[in-house]
C-alpha cells in the first residue's frame, strides 16, 4: 500500500484516479509521494520514505531540486496542462493594454449614479480609445507550451508573429503556425513588434543569448519601438522593475501587463496588474492535477519518469517482467557494472536495462527475466539491501 499527502488542495477528478493501492495521508511524514502547487517546501524536513513529488503546474521554484535529486526524490511537474488557461489571459492582456477598457470602466463606476450616465458616457467615451491589434506585430519570447498557443491564436487574430525560441522541442515546432515569422534572435523582436510577450524559464546565465532574469531591462528597452507594449505572464524576474518603471514614465513603453504584482508594480502607472490568474480556471487544475497523478503512478509502479525536472525522463514501458528494480545515482563512471555484478551474485537475470542521464544524476530500470530464476522477490529483496533501491516490482 502506497500513501500520498496533498501539500494544497489538489482537484478531486486527479485524486479519484488514484486506485486502491494508494491511501490518502494527512501526515507528512507518512507520504511515499506528495502533490503540491505553490507550498513552500524548501525548509522542510523530507522523509527518508518520500520517493517522488509531484507539482500540479509549471513552476517549481517552491520546491528544492537539488535537494530532492541528492536524496533521490523524483520531482515531475505538468507543462502543458495549463496552456491553454494562460493562453486566453495573455490575448486578454492584449486587448485590455490596446484598448483602454480597465479605465472605461473604472470611469463609468465613478459616474454610475448619475441619472444622465447614458449621456457622460457618449461624452466621455473618447478618453478611453485605444488601438486595434489587427495587423499589428506582436513578437513571441519562447515558443514552449504557453507560446505556441499564443503565437497561433494571435496569428488567427490577424496579427503578425514573429517567434524566438533557440530550444524549440520538434512537437512544438510541428504545432507552430507556418505562418508566423521564426527569428534568431530576441534583438530582432525588440526592433520589429509592437508587442512583446515572454514566455520563457527564468534561467540566469553569464551567456546573454541563454540568461532570462531580467532579460526586459533599460538595453533591451532602448532597442524597442517607442510605445512597445510588453506582456509578462511567465515569471516576475524576467522583467527589470525598476527599468520598466523608468520607460513607463517617459512614455517608451506604453502598458506593462503582468500577471506577478508586486509592491512596486502594482503602484505604477500604465500597469495592468493582474493577481497570477494565469492558470486559475477549472480546466487548468484539473488538467493538472489528472498529469500529476498519472506521472506519479507510472513512476510508482512502473518507474517510468516522464516530465521531472531533476532526473532524465525514462520510458521503461508497462513492467510485465518478473521483477523491476529502479535505480538513482551519480552520473560517474562505473556504476552499471556494480549494479550488474549485484544481480550475478545472486544469481539473477537481467533482461533489460535502460540507463538515463541529466548533469550530476541518472536513473536506471532494470527487468528481470525468471526463466531460470527461483524466488525472484527474496533475491531482489536481497539486492535492495545491497544497492539500496526502489523495488517497483
Amino acid at each position: 500500500m502506497m500513501k500520498y499527502n496533498c501539500l494544497n488542495p489538489i482537484a478531486g477528478v486527479g485524486l479519484n484516479l488514484f486506485t486502491e493501492q494508494y491511501n490518502k495521508t494527512e501526515d507528512f511524514n507518512e507520504a511515499d509521494i506528495v502533490l503540491v502547487r505553490s507550498a513552500a517546501m524548501h525548509d522542510m524536513e523530507l522523509p527518508d520514505n518520500l520517493k517522488a513529488i509531484a507539482r500540479a503546474g509549471a513552476g517549481v521554484n517552491n520546491i528544492p531540486l537539488e535537494k530532492c535529486a541528492e536524496k533521490g526524490i523524483v520531482v515531475f511537474n505538468t507543462p502543458g496542462a495549463n496552456a491553454n488557461g494562460v493562453k486566453e489571459l495573455v490575448i486578454a492582456g492584449l486587448l485590455l493594454a490596446s484598448r483602454d477598457i480597465v479605465g472605461g470602466i473604472n470611469w463609468v463606476q465613478t459616474v454610475k449614479d448619475d441619472p444622465t450616465v447614458a449621456k457622460l458616457v457618449e461624452k466621455g467615451k473618447s478618453k478611453f480609445a485605444g488601438k486595434e491589434i489587427q495587423g499589428k506585430k506582436l513578437g513571441v519570447i519562447g515558443l514552449g507550451a504557453i507560446g505556441v498557443l499564443v503565437a497561433n491564436a494571435a496569428n488567427r487574430l490577424g496579427m503578425t508573429v514573429y517567434g524566438y525560441d533557440p530550444f524549440i522541442s520538434v512537437d512544438n515546432a510541428w504545432n507552430l503556425s507556418r505562418d508566423v515569422v521564426h527569428v534568431k534572435t530576441r534583438e530582432e523582436i525588440y526592433a520589429e513588434c509592437d508587442y512583446i510577450t515572454v514566455h520563457t524559464p527564468l534561467i540566469e546565465d553569464t551567456d546573454p543569448s541563454v540568461n532570462t532574469k531580467e532579460m526586459i531591462n533599460e538595453e533591451t528597452i532602448k532597442q524597442m519601438k517607442d510605445g512597445v507594449i510588453i506582456l509578462n505572464f511567465a515569471r516576475d524576474l524576467l522583467v527589470n522593475d525598476n527599468d520598466i518603471e523608468v520607460a513607463l514614465k517617459s512614455g517608451k513603453v506604453a502598458k506593462y501587463v503582468t500577471d506577478f504584482p508586486n509592491a512596486k508594480t502594482a503602484n505604477m502607472e500604465n500597469v495592468i496588474a493582474i493577481p497570477h490568474l494565469g492558470a486559475s480556471t477549472e480546466e487548468s487544475e484539473d488538467n493538472c492535477a489528472v498529469m500529476a497523478v498519472k506521472q506519479l503512478m507510472d513512476y510508482m509502479e512502473n518507474g517510468n519518469i516522464k516530465n521531472s525536472v531533476n532526473y532524465p525522463n525514462c520510458d521503461a514501458g508497462v513492467c510485465r517482467a518478473a521483477g523491476r528494480i529502479a535505480i538513482h545515482h551519480k552520473n560517474i563512471p562505473n556504476m552499471l557494472s556494480q549494479f550488474t555484478s549485484a544481480f550475478s551474485a545472486v544469481n539473477v537475470n537481467i533482461s533489460d536495462m535502460v540507463n538515463k542521464s541529466r548533469g550530476d544524476y541518472a536513473y536506471t530500470v532494470l527487468d528481470v527475466d525468471s526463466s531460470n530464476n527461483s524466488d525472484v522477490a527474496a533475491k531482489l529483496s536481497a539486492i535492495q539491501g545491497v544497492l539500496k533501491v526502489r523495488v517497483v516490482k
